[in-house]
């Protein structure tokens, strides 16, 4: 897979959710937060990371950087996805479905973040499963990484794409 530097790109962030934890120390509590952050450049480019530091500002900075190093190429047909698809990840599991144009992004929270940041702007989701906002995000990116087009897989098959429908 190739390396994608997010140095030359534009992206956008997002913060997904932000879960602060505790540690009880004989002196009292001790709080951390983690960030899970989404970046994209609306065009096809998405990748997603977690941040985790003793600051909400510096989870946020760890976790975009760790979403920047994770880029990956998404494949679109238009302003929605080539076909249906699930991802999957842990216990979570993300139905992806294209939309006709003008539908817009049907979409729970973590599922809409990755899909707007990767230029989607017409599907139909649904979380099944776990909702775990780690497990949702990381399942959306794997639904997305196994799109294909009818060209791709006319390619992998040594077929025309005539042959393929």
């Amino acid at each position: 897979m190739e390396r994608i530097d997010a140095s030359t790109l534009e992206l956008q962030e997002r913060v997904v959710f932000i879960n602060r934890v505790s540690k009880t120390v004989k002196g009292g509590r001790i709080y951390k937060f983690s960030a899970l952050c989404v970046v994209g450049d609306g065009n096809g480019l998405v990748g997603c990371g977690i941040g985790k530091a003793s600051e909400v500002p510096e989870a946020i900075r760890k976790g975009v950087d760790e979403a920047k190093k994770n880029l990956t190429r998404v494949t679109l047909k238009g302003t929605t996805i080539p076909h249906e698809t699930v991802g999957v990840f842990g216990a979570g599991r993300v139905l992806l479905k294209p939309a006709a144009p003008g539908t817009g992004v049907i979409a729970g929270g973590a599922v809409r973040s990755i899909l707007e940041l990767a230029g989607v702007s017409d599907v139909l989701s649904k979380v099944i499963g776990s909702r775990t906002s780690v497990n949702v995000v990381y399942a959306t990116l794997d639904a997305l990484k196994s799109m294909r087009t009818v060209e791709d897989v006319a390619k992998l098959r040594e077929m025309k794409v005539s042959e393929v429908r």
